[in-house]
């Protein structure tokens, strides 16, 4: 009886050991797993070039501020060709530029992951967006102009910042997000509806003019579900299911958040994938400030890159 107790405890031991043993082999082989490009950090620093310009002559009514943008570079990255991230600021067409929120934030995280990021400003609305839907909707038809003219520009000195044009994404929050997903799924002609411009010569009905990859919807909205049948473009959606000031579903006048846009874009079978944070509003704030986010809501901004760099490497890069 007292061998077989002895024999138990010895067995017991043998156990554990052997468990101990197994964890330290897995977390050891988790240490020295190699980060993988594109969806993990593989560069320790970032190269930034500020106050950049993408449109050289702007109207003589029109600041030369609104096209300056940012450009972030891994640091001793000698990659050919690089992949794209265009990001766009929020603040409700009226305001932000291209240091808002958490633009540098996630310039620098997915530039340490190998991609390129130029952060632009582009024209503010000097109407009322916030009051008027037809005055939205202009202010984002003049973002989207002036995104393209940015994409245009970069496609042309792709030699230079070294871009694969064939991966451009666009990305922004808030009104940024909406900017991304316009210049995709939107024309002019169908925005023109929405300035009440119906009877004017807007007739241009292209959709995703510049050949986008990808978007990056945080927090955004579309004017239109019906507009996710223009292209076939993945997106990928984060947002607060307490937020009031863009809606995490829908609501009217016509604004249709990342809830509304996801289940749309399954039913077309559009590669998407929607993050949502339970109880948080606007900016993945508890309570919305766009003056202050904190360090809480900066974890989740960065939360939010990860989770797009996983969708976004799946889409663009796995081999499959």
């Amino acid at each position: 009886m007292v061998k077989q107790k002895s024999v138990n405890k010895v067995c017991a031991y043998l156990q554990t050991a052997l468990i101990i043993i197994v964890m330290s082999l897995t977390a050891s082989a988790q240490k020295t797993e190699t980060p993988v490009k594109f969806k993990d950090f593989v560069f320790d620093d970032v190269n930034v070039q500020k106050n950049l310009l993408y449109k050289l002559n702007p109207a003589p009514d029109i600041k030369q501020k609104y096209y300056r943008f940012d450009f972030y570079e891994p640091a001793g990255d000698n990659t050919a060709y690089r992949p794209l991230i265009i990001w766009l600021h929020g603040g409700g067409f009226k305001f932000g530029k291209k240091k808002s929120g958490g633009l540098p934030l996630w310039s620098k995280t997915f530039a340490r992951r190998g991609y390129v990021c130029a952060c632009i400003n582009y024209r503010l609305s000097k109407k009322h967006p916030f009051k008027n839907f037809a005055d939205l909707a202009e202010g984002c038809a003049d973002a989207i102009e002036d995104a393209n003219d940015a994409i245009q520009f970069l496609k042309q000195h792709y030699l230079q910042y070294r871009i694969d044009t064939n991966r451009i994404i666009l990305g922004g929050n808030s009104a940024g997000g909406m900017i991304a997903l316009h210049a995709v799924y939107s024309s002019p002609a169908d925005m023109a509806i929405l300035m009440h411009k119906e009877d004017s010569a807007v007739s241009n009905h292209l959709h995703n003019p510049q050949h986008i990859a990808a978007v990056i919807n945080f927090w955004g909205a579309l004017f239109d579900l019906n507009w996710l049948k223009n292209s076939f473009i993945p997106i990928v959606s984060a947002c607060g299911n307490k937020d009031r000031v863009v809606p995490y579903d829908d609501r009217k006048p016509p604004l249709y958040g990342s809830l509304a846009i996801h289940r749309k874009a399954d039913s077309l079978q559009i590669p998407n994938r929607l993050k949502i944070y339970e109880g948080y509003g606007h900016e993945l704030q508890k309570h919305f400030n766009p003056l202050f986010a904190g360090p809480y809501a900066k974890k989740r901004w960065i939360d939010a890159g990860q989770f797009s760099a996983d969708f976004l490497y799946e889409q663009l890069f796995r081999v499959k």
